[in-house]
C-alpha cells in the first residue's frame, strides 16, 4: 500500500483556497473584535494592527468595511470621544488635532470633532488658573512662562492671549 499524494484538480485547489480565505477572514474578524473589546480604535489604526498580526491588506479591508457597516467601528464617534477625554485632561485643540491626524483620521472628521468640543478659550483660562492661580500675570516674564505652558498644552495664540490677559496689540 502506497501513500502517495494524488495531484489535486483545479476545482479542488480553488475550493481549498476559498476555504483558506474564509478562515483567514474569520480569524481577522475575531482578532479585530478582540482588539475592539479592549478599547476603541480608528479604522486606520485597526487596519495597521491587523496587518501587524499577519493578515493581508484585502482581508483587513473586508473586516474594516464589515465592522463599519455594523456600526461597531466609527471614526466620527472615536474622534468625538477622543476630543472629550483629552479636553477634560486640559489639552488644547492644536495638540488634539495633531494626534488625531497622526492616528489616520481625515481633516473633516477632526474639524467636526473639535467643533463639537468645549469652549477652548474658557478651557485655556481654566487650565491656566489651575496651574498658576487666579491672579493674571503682571510681568512679561510671567506672561511668557504661562504662554509657553499653554502652547505646550496645545492652545492657539488667541486662546493664550485670552487666558493670560495679554494685549493683542503688542509693540
Amino acid at each position: 500500500m502506497s501513500w502517495r499524494r494524488t495531484p489535486k484538480t483545479s476545482s479542488e485547489s480553488a475550493t481549498t483556497s476559498n476555504e483558506r480565505e474564509c478562515a483567514d477572514a474569520q480569524a481577522a474578524l475575531a482578532a479585530a473584535v478582540a482588539l475592539l473589546a479592549r478599547r476603541d480604535f480608528p479604522s486606520e489604526e485597526l487596519r495597521a494592527k491587523l496587518r501587524a498580526k499577519g493578515f493581508g491588506e484585502d482581508t483587513a479591508a473586508v473586516v474594516i468595511a464589515d465592522l463599519t457597516s455594523q456600526a461597531v467601528l466609527n471614526d466620527e464617534r472615536y474622534a468625538q470621544n477622543y476630543v472629550a477625554y483629552h479636553a477634560q485632561r486640559g489639552e488644547g485643540p492644536i495638540r488634539i488635532a495633531a494626534e488625531l491626524r497622526r492616528r489616520g483620521l481625515t481633516a473633516g472628521t477632526v474639524a467636526a470633532a473639535l467643533a463639537g468640543g468645549p469652549d477652548w478659550g474658557e478651557l485655556a483660562r481654566h487650565v491656566r488658573r489651575t496651574r498658576f492661580g487666579t491672579l493674571l500675570p503682571q510681568s512679561w516674564a510671567l506672561k511668557a512662562r504661562q504662554a509657553r505652558f499653554l502652547q505646550y498644552r496645545g492652545f492657539s495664540a488667541d486662546h493664550i492671549r485670552t487666558a493670560t490677559g495679554a494685549d493683542s496689540d503688542v509693540d
